[in-house]
């Protein structure tokens, strides 16, 4: 059994993978530490055999995770690096390593469930949209703030009051607060239609197949669900896309880490 972290900039998830596949994804928010439900919940397990981490949080988090990891099991945390080509996958950055490591991954884990070409919204604290085309080929992607990120930018140089992003059903708003959280979904769904028709029109003007070759729209973050209902375009939500990529790496007994990290631990 191996145990998989996904330490975002807000939020942790974590599930067991073994020779049966992935488990069922939880969570918590970490506050750039380690949660005693985290820490509570873990001491149920069975020791793991690795204990796989992609860590995009921070260098305080990563080493008290990696603190905990050894405490509990013994074991050094493996964190996980970008490495060109692997599998088959090409990242477009220039140099790799500046590709943010769950971008990677959920490139890696697109790649590996068959999808010849897929946009993926990642919607955390950050909104990410990275392109895959055929044979593992990264277009590039784009980053903006995420949906809560967007309305505090605007609301901490106004009075506009804060929307319920939770009760936001309606395509426009009869409230300035609501209207801001809405302006955010509409904004983010938005820009994922727009890149996943560019990515169709480029595929099909290519490959000469629209049909065969249309893009998959792949969409996994925490507000993953919120999004999701806005965007106009056939899409799949994958909460554990980032997850799933590190599932990958777990059945792989080459270990594509980041030393430095690890010797921070």
């Amino acid at each position: 059994m191996n145990l998989l972290i996904d330490i975002g900039n807000t939020n942790l998830h974590w599930a067991l993978h073994d020779t049966a596949g992935l488990g069922s994804m939880q969570g918590v928010r970490h506050g750039r530490g380690v949660p005693l439900d985290l820490l509570a919940a873990w001491e149920t397990l069975e020791p793991p055999a690795r204990v796989l981490i992609a860590n995009v949080g921070g260098d305080r988090v990563g080493r008290a995770m990696a603190r905990v990891v050894r405490a509990y099991w013994g074991l050094d945390a493996e964190f996980v690096a970008v490495h060109q080509g692997y599998q088959g996958l090409r990242v477009a950055y220039p140099e790799p390593a500046r590709l943010g490591v769950d971008r990677w991954l959920a490139l890696l884990a697109a790649h590996g469930r068959g999808a010849e070409a897929a946009l993926i919204l990642d919607a955390g604290t950050a909104a990410t949209y990275d392109l895959l085309a055929p044979r593992g080929h990264h277009l590039g992607g784009l980053i903006l703030p995420g949906v809560g990120m967007m309305c505090d930018s605007l609301l901490a140089g106004t009075q506009i009051p804060r929307g319920d992003l939770v009760s936001v059903s309606d395509p426009w708003a009869s409230d300035t607060g609501a209207a801001v959280a809405t302006g955010s979904l509409h904004a983010l769904a938005a820009l994922a239609e727009r890149l996943y028709d560019r990515l169709a029109e480029r595929l099909a003007a290519e490959y000469q197949g629209p049909a065969a070759m249309a893009p998959a729209l792949l969409v996994t973050g925490g507000d993953g669900a919120r999004i999701g209902p806005w965007i106009g375009r056939p899409l799949v939500l994958v909460p554990d896309l980032v997850l799933q990529g590190l599932a990958l790496l777990a059945q792989d007994p080459h270990r594509v880490v980041d030393a430095g990290q690890a010797q921070a631990g």
